[in-house]
């Protein structure tokens, strides 16, 4: 048993290996098939992708050779217009040549002739100054006057002659001037007025009041025209009732008037029950809230400037001022501003900043009643500042704030600068006394420089100036042409505001002694 297991086992030993060799010998045989196999795939690969590549050579030089062939073609298609446009251009070029020579000769020809009369001409010139002087001698034999004698008479008779002429006719023109001035002036007025006065007169004269309905204005009206009749006479303001829709026009210059007028009717409205009864009672509502609203207004602007202590009546003609303009200006917001701006410069001065702001904001107050009373509002400012206990320096600031009067303190001074920066209307600049005077210097040194002109006088604080002539010297016809050239020169060489009146003076007096 043993000797078979034994045999058993050598046989596997001897076995194992060969069956391994053999099969080793099996697959490498394999290996090596595939791998022939693949070389040669890979050289027919290889083999496709020359001749592939070859044959993308061919086509590529061919197409090189093809736009090659284009390209000489177009270039020389281009070559050929090039050489024809320079051909061309040297042909207009050439013809210009021939034309300007053509030209040329042309001139030289011109020229020639021109040499030719100019040579002529002077010989032309020459015989007429021979004769011309012959002519100059004959006339001095005859006439007994040298030659620049004649002419200084001929030309003094000529200057008299022109001088009396030119005066005639700025005297006829002068004339037809003023006759026509009054109408010219009339119609540049209303023409100005037609053209501006549309939106002004919608800001400051009328007032719209909005209707529910356009039959509203039937019950306004009222029967035969009583309830519109009862309404204007009760506010003093026009109704107007026009093809507007459902609007009817207050117009009325007093801003007070129009504005009860347009709170009445709006409460009419709203009510309902328009009749005269109803009307009267509604205006004097109306009038009541105006007198209420206008105290409030005044207060209202105290209190923003923090001013305290002004009579009450002083704050209710405040508060009026918000219904006034002057120059298109709120004159209660004009009034509060320059209140404020004297606050401020007081405050940079180290002034008393209150008082500063009292007199700013009372500066104007006469605008409030200068409708209603006779004289500026500078006069009825002081009246009303007087009768209401206002200290001095607000007195004095009201009365000097436009130049009227001296300024009588700092804060005066104050009030007046800031009135001006608020202001910005003509006349707000103020000249200092050297300018005035220096102005009043300069126009007297200006007339007195004319010929003939005795003594000079600029009166009316530089608006007129008077000019006493020669009476020898100046003739009734020069008085005119001096003043005229008065008048420029001062133009020319002066700057002062409105016109100044040139009144040329000629007296002549004849004095005798009865012995």
């Amino acid at each position: 048993m043993l000797s078979i297991v034994v045999a058993v086992v050598v046989t596997l030993l001897i076995a194992v290996p060969v069956s391994v060799a053999a099969a080793t010998s099996y697959h490498k045989k394999v290996v090596e098939t595939k791998i022939g196999n693949a070389d040669e795939k890979a050289r027919e690969i290889i083999d496709a992708a020359l001749k592939t590549a070859e044959a993308k050579k061919r086509e590529g030089l061919l197409e090189i050779k093809e736009e090659s062939i284009r390209t000489k073609n177009e270039i020389d298609k281009e070559i050929k217009e090039r050489r024809a446009e320079v051909q061309r251009s040297e042909r207009r070029v050439q013809q210009k040549e021939e034309n300007i020579d053509k030209k040329t000769d042309a001139m030289e020809k011109k020229e020639a002739a021109l040499a030719a009369k100019e040579e002529e001409l002077g010989k032309l010139k020459t015989e007429v100054s021979k004769l011309n002087e012959q002519r100059v001698q004959e006339l001095e034999r005859i006439s007994g006057l040298t030659s620049e004698q004649a002419k200084d008479y001929l030309l003094k008779t000529v200057e008299d002659e022109v001088k009396h002429e030119t005066a005639i006719m700025i005297k006829e023109m002068e004339s037809r001037a003023k006759e026509e001035a009054d109408k010219k002036a009339k119609e540049y007025v209303v023409t100005a007025i037609q053209k501006c006065a549309a939106d002004h007169v919608s800001e400051t004269t009328i007032s719209v009041v909005q209707l529910p309905n356009d039959e509203m204005k039937g019950r306004i009206i009222g029967r035969e025209g009583r309830n519109i009749r009862t309404l204007e006479t009760m506010t003093g303001v026009d109704l107007i009732i026009d093809d507007t829709p459902e609007a009817v026009i207050l117009s009325g210059f007093d801003p007070i008037r129009r504005e009860v007028a347009r709170i009445a009717l709006e409460k009419l409205i709203v009510d309902g029950r328009i009749h005269p009864a109803r009307i009267e009672e509604m205006v004097e509502k109306a009038q009541k809230e105006v007198e209420v609203m206008i105290k409030e207004e005044g207060e209202a602007a105290t209190l923003e400037v923090g001013v305290h202590g002004i009579h009450p009546e002083l704050v209710r003609l405040l508060g009026k001022m918000k219904f006034r303009t002057s120059y298109g200006q709120n004159a209660l917001k004009h009034s509060i501003e320059v209140s404020q701006l004297s606050g401020l410069l007081a405050a940079e001065m180290g002034l008393d900043v209150r008082m500063a702001k009292r007199a700013g904001l009372l500066h104007d107050i006469g605008k409030a009643v200068d409708h209603e009373m006779e004289g500026s509002h500078i006069q009825l400012g002081v009246e009303l500042c007087r009768k209401y206990k206002e200290g001095a320096v607000v007195i004095n600031s009201v009365e000097s704030h436009h130049g009227d009067v001296e300024p009588q303190s700092l804060i005066a001074c104050l009030v007046q600068a800031a009135d001006t920066i608020s202001a910005a209307r003509p006349g707000a600049r103020r000249e200092t006394i050297e300018t005035y005077t220096s102005r009043l210097k300069q126009l007297e040194e200006i007339t007195n420089n004319f010929k003939g002109v005795d003594k000079s006088f600029a009166i009316q604080a530089g608006r007129e100036v008077r000019v006493m002539v020669v009476p020898e010297q100046i003739s009734d016809s020069d008085m005119v042409l001096l003043a005229r050239d008065l008048s420029k020169q001062i133009e020319a060489e002066l700057e002062y505001p409105g016109q100044i009146k040139v009144n040329v003076i000629r007296e002549s007096r004849v004095i005798d002694y009865a012995k």
